[in-house]
This record gives C-alpha cells, structure tokens and sequence, in this order.
C-alpha cells in the first residue's frame, strides 16, 4: 500500500527542512513581486502619477494604495506568513515568537542602539535637513517599526540570512542576501511616483551592502529578528527629517562619506567575527 504523505510533506522540494524554506521563500518572494509589478508598475501606475500630479483621490489610486500596503513592502512578511502557515505548518504564534524572541535584552539593546547611532551620526555629519520638525522621526519611526521592519526583516533577516549562513561562509551569505534584497527594491527606480526614481541604484547597492552586513552582525550578535526590524525601521525613519535620496543612494559621493561607510562596514564585519568567535568558544566549552 502507497504510503499517504503527512500534510507537513506535501509542499517539500527537498528532504534538507533548511535549503526547502530558502527555495519556498524565495519563490514566494518572486511571485508576490510579479503580483506587484503587474498591478502597480503596469495596470495600476497611471493613477498613482495621476495622483501625484492632482492630489485628487480615485479609486484606482486607492487600490493601488491597498495592494502596495498589503503586499509590496510587506511581500517578506507574507511570504514567511504563507511558509509558516501552509508549508511548514508551524503556525502564527510560532511565527511571531521567531520575530519578537529576544534572549539577550541588554545586548540587544546596546548591539541595536551602538548601530543605530552610527546611522544618525552619519545623517548628522552628511544629511541634508529637509526641513521637517524631528518629532517627524518619532512618528515615523513607530510606522516603519511594522510597515518597514518587520515587514521586510521577518524575511530577509528571520529566514533567508540564516539559513543561508548555514551553508556558505558568512561573506557569500551576506552578498547573495544584499544581492537578492538589492534585485527586489529595483522595481522602485521604474516607478516616478516612487522617491527613489532617477536616483543612484549603484549607491543604493552600496548602502543595501552595508546594511545587509551591519543587519547580518546584528543578528549574529544578539539572534533577535526584532533588533533588525527595530534597526531597519531607524534608518528609514531618518528619511523623515533628512534627504533620504542625497544621504543614501548618491554615487560616487565624497571621500568623508565614502569613508565613514568603510568604518561602518568595517564595524559589521568586527561584530560578526566576535559573535561567531563567542558562538565557537561556547561549543567548545560544552563539547570539549
């Protein structure tokens, strides 16, 4: 008699659990991104530019509004949602515990808060005010927390950077994750309605490069989704009070600039060496 598969086989491609949720999220990934780019960079685009130009609310614009909310910069998190959920049937709860788990509180904060403070230092010493008042930061930073960090990091951060360390060495890793992230924002530099049309998508890949490294040490360092949500969620919101377009996607930029990324860089990789490091030591310690 044929043996009847279990419901958490059925969606497998691979019998390695870890190289099955890379493949799965990915495709995921590709498919809410073709929804995207077919609804709002095809059908939908008009009304947005329309919206742009006038200020006057239709509904096409509307739904264009709805479907970038639920699945443009979300299309991580559902994509995880739809692996925990149906594939893996692992379950919200299992979900939300992965995301908000956080052991190692003071760490955390003090790994999240050193690289948050080299983001706003850098704004400070090379950003251009856009006259917004700083308690737009605030705002901003309590919408990008959900809608940005956790959105996108839930993906990226909780699933594809892991399981991606897991089997290639932590360089390749990071650049095959900024590489695949830097690939899923492209569709932002086609659209004029978006703040990243015409600019720099070189220095954008530079800058997503930093943060892929910087975020890769983050969780690393602290194994906490959240850390990279919260951190995320921080650079974005200074794209309230700053240009975010001058500050982060201007190629070649100045020497002051370029150099402080390398410092930036260059911290990434040095907490990332001293986690790994730690992490060895007490593997050591507990088989030795």
């Amino acid at each position: 008699m044929e043996k009847k598969k279990t419901p958490a086989r059925i969606f497998w491609l691979t019998k390695d659990a870890g190289l099955n949720r890379i493949l799965w999220y990915l495709i995921l990934v590709a498919l809410l991104s073709a929804f995207c780019f077919i609804t709002l960079h095809v059908w939908l685009l008009p009304y947005s530019v329309a919206y742009s130009a006038t200020g006057v609310l239709t509904p096409g614009y509307l739904l264009y509004a709805v479907i970038g909310i639920l699945f443009s910069t979300p299309g991580p998190f559902v994509a995880s949602l739809i692996l925990s959920l149906f594939i893996e049937r692992n379950g919200l709860k299992s979900l939300m515990r992965g995301i908000f788990r956080t052991e190692r509180k003071l760490e955390t904060i003090c790994v999240c808060g050193f690289f948050c403070a080299l983001a706003l230092v850098y704004a400070l010493l090379f950003g251009t005010p856009n006259g917004a008042p700083w308690y737009m930061f605030i705002g901003g930073l309590v919408i990008m927390i959900p809608f940005v960090g956790i959105a996108e990091e839930t993906g990226w951060r909780g699933i594809l950077q892991p399981e991606l360390n897991k089997r290639l060495p932590f360089p390749f890793s990071v650049l095959l994750t900024a590489f695949i992230w830097c690939i899923w924002h492209y569709s932002a530099w086609i659209d004029p309605t978006s703040r990243h049309y015409d600019d720099s998508f070189i220095g954008f890949a530079i800058t997503i490069l930093i943060w892929s490294f910087a975020m890769a040490a983050i969780y690393k360092a602290t194994k906490s989704v959240f850390a990279c949500c919260f951190y995320h969620a921080f650079i974005d919101s200074i794209g309230a009070v700053y240009d975010w377009n001058a500050l982060f996607d201007a190629f070649p930029g100045s020497l002051p600039v370029n150099a402080y990324r390398v410092v930036w860089l260059a911290a990434s990789i040095g907490l990332y060496v001293w986690a790994d490091r730690r992490e060895k030591k007490k593997v050591g310690i507990i088989t030795g």
